[in-house]
């Protein structure tokens, strides 16, 4: 296939999440396109030192940083948790990989984790027998998520954490422009009795028919249960001031002058924040209420990257049939799944400008999340 800045935008939207499992909405990437890869080193132990709002913010910050560099023009990326994967055309590789170099510098500097990092062209991993297509979820119509399936994340994942992928983080002091990643709303508590975060893999071949009718039958499960919301209330996310987050997005901010200074600065502009949105009051073009109704119409709390990821508030019953069908399925080889249940979640806003209603909200469990769910995978493998 021809390289095509513009290969993604001609790719369909669809606004049904279980259509993810339709191979016909999913577009072979151009082979001279570059797919990035992400994930923060040992996230595990650093959930179990309660710093899975840390964890999220390096994921999320994988996805700013690009975004940013490339002028907020649109691309394909999913957030997941402790990392993130997108795909960029070849001539805004560079750019993407200097990004990339930087946001491991800055996670290292700024918040004391390792983030592994690396780029590979599509044509490569056709050449090791995988592939890399996409489709766009419009959840609203603000906003779209990439898809991918083909097999070409998770192989780029395996060999990054075999050390056969790589890019260099940047010198010592480089940092990213994260301007709009942020992470000042509350935790979201269950209403249902369980938030439960979810990753299914397929045991052999997201291909295998088997497969995707789990897929397709979890997800009608859980669409058609009354005992299921997304995590995000309708209201939106509680509002209080201080933010938790602060410290985080001062870490975040490219302002001169120390951390502290950042910090003081930012209680300032959060105060300021939390008083217009507590009492909706307008300010310009900014409208708290359109605002907050964007801001729960375009969470990003499921998703499909070489396998299902679900953030769920659901009642406990329902947690226990998806997990019992889903442990039903690993039993004869079918899939691989992980789960892990939660009282709360949690959001990671990037949001690069208030007034554009294309501002994303990603979402994970908050305590540990994805990347629990996948430890528990993976000790079920073992």
């Amino acid at each position: 296939m021809q390289a095509n800045g513009d290969f993604y935008a001609t790719v369909p939207v669809f606004d049904r999440f279980a259509g993810i499992m339709d191979a016909g909405r999913y577009v072979g990437m151009p082979d001279d396109w570059l797919l990035g890869i992400a994930d923060v080193v040992q996230s595990t132990k650093a959930i179990a030192e309660n710093r899975y709002k840390t964890v999220n913010m390096a994921g999320a910050a994988v996805i700013a940083a690009v975004a940013n560099a490339l002028g907020n023009r649109e691309f394909p990326f999913v957030f997941g948790g402790d990392g993130a994967s997108f795909a960029v055309s070849p001539p805004d590789a560079d750019v993407a990989r200097g990004a990339l170099a930087a946001t491991a510098t800055w996670v290292a500097e700024e918040l004391g984790l390792t983030l592994r990092i690396a780029m590979v062209p599509v044509r490569t991993i056709r050449e090791h027998g995988f592939d890399l297509k996409v489709a766009r979820f419009g959840p609203s119509k603000n906003v779209a998520y990439a898809m991918f399936s083909g097999g070409g994340v998770a192989w780029a994942d395996a060999a990054m954490k075999r050390g056969e992928l790589a890019i260099p983080p940047a010198p010592a002091g480089t940092r990213p422009d994260l301007t709009g990643l942020s992470c000042r709303f509350s935790e979201m508590p269950s209403r249902h009795g369980v938030v439960m975060s979810v990753v299914v893999v397929p045991g052999t071949t997201s291909e295998d028919p088997a497969f995707r009718g789990l897929i397709a039958d979890i997800i009608q499960l859980v669409e058609k249960s009354p005992e299921m919301s997304r995590p995000v209330p309708p209201e939106g996310p509680g509002l209080r001031w201080p933010p938790a987050g602060l410290e985080l997005e001062a870490h975040a901010t490219r302002g001169k002058g120390s951390l502290a200074l950042r910090q003081l600065l930012l209680y300032g502009y959060t105060g300021f924040v939390y008083l217009i949105l507590k009492h909706k009051i307008r300010i310009g073009k900014f409208i708290p209420q359109v605002y907050i109704q964007q801001l729960v119409d375009n969470s990003d709390f499921r998703k499909y990257d070489d396998g299902l990821r679900m953030v769920l508030d659901c009642a406990p019953s329902l947690a226990d049939d998806i997990e019992q069908r889903l442990a039903a399925s690993s039993k004869v080889g079918i899939a691989r799944y992980g789960v892990h249940r939660q009282d709360s979640a949690m959001m990671t806003c990037f949001t690069p400008s208030p007034t554009a209603a294309s501002h994303v909200h990603f979402i994970d469990g908050a305590n540990g999340g994805y990347t629990l769910a996948a430890r528990a995978m993976k000790a079920a493998m073992a």
